[in-house]
């Protein structure tokens, strides 16, 4: 019994400590670009540990290019979703051999040993010669070649700008195994998944090319006295071997183009802000433009989140649209300035949610794309001085279509999964920056951002999950929030609560609320005196166990809790109903309430 009982405690101590772990991954890769045939080919060495509690005996890869052919598995799903991707404007179906991608892998060896391999299109499976155990690292070397698709989803070459190529998940890329095992979906163009680790990239292509690139060039003196011969290394056809250094990043992404201008930024805290754009007159001014409002930006989400950690951002034109990779974004340069600086808000934003702390996309995107969202939208009105009272409106409008659309899925839906390509958009970033605006509702504004900060201290390069953050969050609050994770994330029920009836008894005036949709929510019930004086009545709910602060310069009264089970309550007010000018549920307008239209009391003439 006692060697029993000392087991049971080994066992508990060891599942304790091993609770949260992360996998390490080093890269070592050297590739070469034919900008005339679009064609690439590299090598790749990477040293794979396994810091998890279990033994390995296979591993994935992800083969991204791949899924850029007709009767891929992505234009499957494209063709077969009820709405339209609008993110995608080419049929990969009607793709020329030129147009399209792939990426082949051959030699591959573990610790020097030639090993079996499973190719199903985008996903590449491993069977290793050597189980890898708990604490073990393996060597995996290979060879692979590629060819550039044109741009149909954030990567390609040729982009209807005339940026030559955007390299973003170019090469074969170890997929991630965590605490919830392998993560190897195929591609079906929406989310990315990765191990951070050290990357020592060698990239050889013509000398007329400018690189932008993830990591930090090594070389500079070479390639600045190669790339100032650029003129004429046209007619010579030289080449030249850029040579970055990215540590702790899990992707490494690139991009080339002869036109490119590339200038310089101080960023806050040492950090070095690269941009590289067209050089077309019509955006030269924009990009100008953008510069010092960008380092505005880095220093206002160091603020709210915390220190980013590298020394170098880069801006880069590439790709479509706007997405976001290791200390560099792909974005479309052709825009009005608004557009522009939104989409590097929004990506640089991603520096920190997508890049440092990384939630799996797949599973919980809404913790990246909807965080984003939410952050991105305060600098803007901040940086570019809107002086929006409502400054999360756009997101709040989005998640409100999306709940009357009949459409919508719970948020825990794997991003492949989504039914409707709508309901996936509007539930990862207007739901996601509801989920943040709401919470703020709920806990208060100045408890929102501590949560923010202390979730980013403790969980940066750790893969958080839902209840991570939400763990956090009743810590910083002392209020329990289970409940809201679950009925906001996990299903798809609503808020409505409505003020139904305002009678008068003698000397006070008693309301009668109601919850008609499922979905619990403490409440703010603002009271308008016609004497020109304002009151809060504050009713938490009993699942809280507890209440807010008062963030509001106003007299608070708490009431006792409105228990879930009940949809009534009754709310009295020390006030005649003829001393009422009106009576508002939520004035802060960010519980999101599906129904406002009866939220509202003011008195008619006929009262």
């Amino acid at each position: 019994m006692k060697h029993f009982v000392l087991s049971l405690l080994l066992a508990a101590s060891f599942l304790s400590n091993a609770q949260y772990w992360q996998q390490a991954i080093d890269y070592t890769m050297e590739a070469s670009l034919d900008a005339v045939t679009a064609n690439y080919s590299g090598t790749q060495s990477l040293v794979y540990t396994n810091n998890s509690p279990e033994t390995l005996y296979k591993v994935f890869y992800h083969l991204y290019f791949n899924a850029f052919q007709p009767g891929s598995e992505m234009a499957i799903r494209l063709k077969n979703s009820p709405d339209r991707n609008t993110r995608f404007k080419v049929d990969l179906d009607s793709l020329t051999k030129e147009q399209q991608g792939f990426l082949n892998v051959s030699n591959l060896t573990q610790d020097g040993v030639a090993v079996k391999t499973v190719n199903s299109e985008t996903i590449l499976e491993v069977l290793l010669n050597e189980p890898i155990p708990p604490g073990g690292s393996s060597t995996f070397k290979l060879e692979f070649e590629g060819h550039v698709p044109d741009v149909i989803r954030r990567a390609g070459k040729n982009s209807a700008e005339g940026v030559a190529f955007s390299m973003a998940q170019w090469y074969p890329k170890m997929a991630e195994y965590d605490l919830e095992g392998w993560n190897a979906d195929p591609y079906t163009g929406r989310e990315f998944h990765g191990v951070w680790g050290d990357f020592d990239v060698k990239i050889t292509l013509d000398k007329e090319f400018m690189v932008a690139a993830s990591g930090y060039l090594q070389n500079a003196d070479e390639i600045g006295k190669g790339y100032s011969d650029r003129k004429k290394a046209k007619s010579k056809k030289g080449k030249i071997t850029w040579h970055f250094v990215a540590p702790q990043v899990h992707d490494f992404t690139w991009a080339a183009d002869p036109e490119y201008i590339h200038d310089t930024h101080p960023g806050p805290d040492g950090v070095t802000l690269h941009f590289f754009y067209k050089n077309n007159p019509e955006i030269i001014d924009n990009w100008k433009k953008l510069q010092p409002h960008t380092a505005q930006m880095m220093a206002y989400y160091n603020e709210k989140i915390g220190p980013y950690p590298y020394k170098q951002y880069s801006v880069v034109q590439g790709g479509d649209g706007g997405m976001e990779y290791a200390m560099l974004t792909l974005i479309t340069g052709g825009r009005s300035y608004n557009s522009l600086f939104g989409v590097t808000a929004h990506e640089l934003a991603h520096s920190w949610f997508q890049h440092v702390l990384a939630t799996n996309e797949t599973k919980h995107e809404w913790m990246d794309e909807g965080f984003t969202s939410f952050i991105s939208s305060l600098a803007g009105n901040e940086i570019l001085e809107q002086n929006r009272e409502f400054p999360l409106e756009g997101s709040y409008r989005g998640y409100f279509r999306l709940a009357a659309s009949g459409g919508e899925m719970p948020q825990s839906t794997n991003a492949n999964r989504f039914y409707h390509n709508y309901a996936y958009e509007r539930s990862a970033y207007s739901k996601g920056a509801v989920f943040l605006g709401q919470l703020g509702y709920i806990i208060g504004f100045e408890k929102l951002f501590e949560t923010l900060q202390t979730y980013y201290a403790e969980w940066k390069f750790k893969h958080p999950l839902p209840n991570d953050f939400r763990r956090i969050a009743e810590r910083v609050s002392g209020l329990q929030l289970q409940w809201y994770l679950t009925d906001w994330t996990q299903t798809t029920n609503k808020i409505d609560y409505a003020l139904s009836e305002v009678k008068e008894n003698g000397t006070t005036t008693i309301l009668q609320l109601e919850r008609r949709e499922v979905m619990p929510m403490p409440l703010e019930v603002l009271v308008v005196l016609k004497n020109g004086q304002n009151e809060l009545h504050y009713i938490p709910i009993s699942l809280m166990r507890g209440e807010k602060e008062n963030t509001y310069p106003l007299n608070r009264e708490v009431h006792p809790d409105w228990a879930w089970a009940d949809l009534k309550y009754r709310l009295e007010i020390n006030h005649s109903k003829d001393a009422i000018e009106a009576i508002v549920i939520d004035p802060s307008n960010l519980m999101a309430d599906v129904d406002k239209s009866n939220n509202y009391y003011a008195p008619t003439a006929a009262e």
